[in-house]
């Protein structure tokens, strides 16, 4: 059990690492990531049962409304709602590219109990898989969330503005990565495509709130 609890963590610890890092100005306390981490981890808990609920009581249900609402809208909706009440007023919260770390914080931590019941189900050859696609794009879903918290932050003016993109933006990206997931025969050569364009976007976002350490 040792050995999947390690296999499900180490990916998601290694990309917080590096989003951490990647913060030009000051580091967060290392306290207040670990425990955006532990939210995000008990997050997976009422979604499952949410989703398990839904998927019962729902009168229909098609790959369009399980991809787009079912699994995509409830993980997203949770991160978004668990970063507001917890992080978005707190003072440590003082650059853009905090809104980065504390939800790529929130995303891995979710990911990685998500990652450890999943790789207990089927097996550590599933390990790599799950590292280069789901680990990597909670992450990436979660560097675009905190992107846009950042901005949020210091634009009082255009804050609902702000925060509703920083839920929309990343459920699209989910909602299009479960598509593709379930829906697309091949789907490795969509994907592929699919993880290095998030990348690509993601990045930008660093970028531009490094360039943007103070308000």
């Amino acid at each position: 059990m040792l050995t999947i609890i390690t296999a499900a963590i180490a990916p998601a610890v290694a990309l917080l690492s590096f989003f951490y890092l990647k913060d030009d100005f000051e580091q967060e306390p290392v306290y207040l990531v670990v425990r955006s981490f532990i939210f995000g981890a008990i997050l997976v808990f009422p979604i499952l049962f949410i989703q398990y609920v839904l998927s019962v009581e729902a009168p229909t249900s098609s790959v369009i409304i399980d991809t787009f609402f079912y699994v995509a809208f409830t993980e997203e909706f949770f991160k978004w709602f668990i970063l507001l009440i917890t992080i978005f007023f707190h003072a440590e919260f003082n650059q853009r590219y905090d809104g980065i770390v504390y939800a790529t914080a929130v995303g891995l931590g979710f990911a990685s109990v998500e990652n450890i019941f999943y790789i207990a189900t089927n097996g550590l050859d599933t390990a790599i898989f799950r590292a280069i696609f789901p680990v990597t794009s909670h992450a990436l879903f979660g560097v675009v969330m905190g992107y846009y918290f950042g901005l949020a932050k210091f634009h009082a003016k255009r804050r609902i503005f702000y925060l509703a993109l920083a839920f929309i933006i990343p459920y699209l990206l989910h909602s299009s990565y479960n598509f593709i997931l379930v829906s697309v025969n091949r789907w490795i050569y969509l994907l592929v495509p699919f993880m290095i364009f998030l990348w690509i976007f993601a990045m930008r976002k660093v970028k531009k709130a490094n360039a943007h350490l103070m308000y």
